[in-house]
């Protein structure tokens, strides 16, 4: 049988591949990780999807990005709210919330990102850079 000694947990915690580094973050910034062998950008992942390497870095995103799905959920929430799959500029997809009027986020609109983490669900939350109603004038 195999027991770890309490300096090896200690270790292991602290240099685990693949984990984000919290310690990086400075408030509204989303983290993300690059695969250090195929380039691939991914989002809270402990392997790469591509190459399945776990040698992670952690890097910064710029915090912009285009919807690339939009949906309406009405349930487990007491008004209709918004829920989005966002493909950032470095090329990763996080879930998020998008701010503005819900008939007005479409697939294709550019977003920039208000704050990391939306107090009652958790997820980033963005705003759009271009007026909501273009297709009506």
């Amino acid at each position: 049988m195999y027991h770890f000694s309490g300096n090896a947990v200690q270790q292991a915690v602290g240099s685990a591949a693949g984990v984000l580094d919290r310690a990086r973050t400075d408030g509204d910034t989303i983290l993300f990780q690059r695969c250090t062998w195929c380039g691939t950008a991914m989002y809270h992942r402990l392997l790469c999807p591509v190459c399945q390497g776990s040698d992670l870095c952690t890097e910064r995103s710029e915090g912009t990005g285009t919807v690339r799905h939009a949906t309406v959920v009405n349930r487990n929430t007491p008004a209709a709210r918004n829920v989005s799959l966002v493909e950032m500029t470095e090329g990763f997809v996080v879930r998020g919330r998008v701010m503005g009027p819900l008939i007005g986020i479409h697939s294709g609109d550019r977003v920039r990102l208000s704050t990391v983490k939306d107090p009652v669900r958790g997820e980033p939350v963005f705003q759009l850079l271009d007026e909501p109603y273009r297709a009506w004038h």
